[in-house]
């Protein structure tokens, strides 16, 4: 799953590598993470935006989030927005905005 975060492989795939159940992954990533193998791929994805966003906005050059989320997978603006908020507790644009001010 890391050496593929870009282009993550589907649950199936998972299942057939590791040779178990769909049911059996689901349950051995909640007891173990407290997620599921979805929400954990998602993790990985939104923690590569947020450090290419940074690397990005500490370069002082405009930067699209827009074209950095749908690089990562991220096709639906509101529900990524969503998403990248609960797990950093800021806006995307805030993030940039930060770490902009910061490196001037």
């Amino acid at each position: 799953m890391f050496e593929r975060v870009e282009d993550p492989p589907r649950i199936a795939e998972l299942c057939r590598h590791v040779g178990i159940s769909r049911r059996t992954l689901q349950g051995c990533f909640q007891d173990a993470l407290g997620l599921t193998p979805l929400q954990y791929l998602r993790t990985l994805r939104l923690n590569a935006v947020r450090r290419e966003l940074r690397a990005l906005a500490a370069t002082g050059q405009p930067v699209s989030i827009g074209d950095v989320a749908a690089r990562w997978g991220f096709w639906h603006w509101s529900r990524f927005t969503e998403n990248y908020r609960q797990l950093f507790g800021e806006l995307p644009s805030h993030t940039v905005q930060r770490v902009a001010s910061a490196s001037r």
